[in-house]
């Protein structure tokens, strides 16, 4: 299989810089090519070496490049994978980091041309922090990177997709867009919600009696509000369901409390515990 060599980032935050840095260090381009909205990440992208070049203009890194790699957020990646696609050559291969995928998946394929080669992509690692100096080169390592193909997506594509996040460090596996939306909402939309929820709970004369507790199960709330929004709105049809779901059990805690039924309350803390052992550290 031939390695390309000119990489595109569009998107030079924690995702996108920690792809710079992990394409660095995997030796695979010859060049890393940034552009971002901001002049300000842009600069601190190229300080801290995950790009090489700075590209102002979007349409010369769509041309120089092989790969590009959308690292934004998620409302506007379909959108900048055509302006790409639009000026990229029919060999390039395009990805994206976002983390909700039927929208975007669909959007996309609806506009280009059948023989381009794009996959969804979703490496499930992160943080809370953002910006392009909190990217890491070891932030994909031995982390789930998820494609989602459909069946419109040439095997060329998925194979050199799933080459390039594997020298990445990263483990790919494969889901349908639709799937891929349906699982993320429980094991990663609801959390930040709910982390969200409970950090606002909390009134200011409290602030300082909290312990690692509160702080370890609200870290997620701070991540940056818009591009949650952003992901949130994205996924609402399959977001609604288990927001039920955990109304729900949350009303059975509630009911084990009030009437004092102590085995039902053991029931439910055994489980969870049980189910979060399993996950590991």
């Amino acid at each position: 299989m031939t390695i390309t060599r000119r990489l595109g980032i569009v998107g030079v935050g924690l995702m996108g810089g920690s792809v710079g840095l992990a394409a660095r260090r995997s030796g695979q381009f010859d060049a890393i090519l940034g552009y971002d909205a901001s002049l300000s990440a842009l600069q601190q992208a190229t300080a801290r070496g995950c790009i090489d070049q700075a590209c102002p203009n979007l349409a010369e890194l769509a041309r120089s490049c092989d790969t590009i790699v959308i690292a934004a957020p998620v409302n506007l990646v379909a959108d900048l994978v055509t302006q790409v696609a639009a000026v990229a050559p029919p060999e390039t291969l395009l990805t994206d980091t976002g983390s909700t995928k039927e929208r975007i998946v669909r959007n996309v394929e609806s506009l280009l041309p059948a023989d381009r080669l794009f996959v969804g992509s979703h490496p499930l690692c992160g943080s809370e922090k953002h910006g392009p100096e909190a990217a890491r080169g070891d932030l994909f390592d031995g982390r789930l990177v998820l494609l989602t193909p459909t069946p419109r997506t040439t095997p060329p594509a998925v194979a050199r997709a799933s080459e390039f996040w594997q020298r990445l460090g990263g483990r790919v596996q494969s889901l349908s867009p639709q799937e891929h939306d349906r699982v993320l909402a429980l094991t990663s939309h609801l959390p930040h919600l709910a982390a969200s929820a409970l950090a606002s709970l909390l009134p200011s004369e409290w602030r300082a009696f909290v312990a690692n507790g509160f702080r370890d199960t609200t870290r997620l709330a701070s991540g940056d509000p818009a591009l949650w929004a952003a992901i949130l709105n994205d996924n609402a049809p399959r977001l609604a369901p288990v927001i039920q779901q955990l109304q729900a059990r949350l009303d059975e805690f509630r009911s084990a409390l009030e009437t004092g039924d102590t085995a039902a309350l053991l029931r439910l803390l055994a489980d969870a515990k049980g189910i979060r052992d399993d996950l590991g550290s």
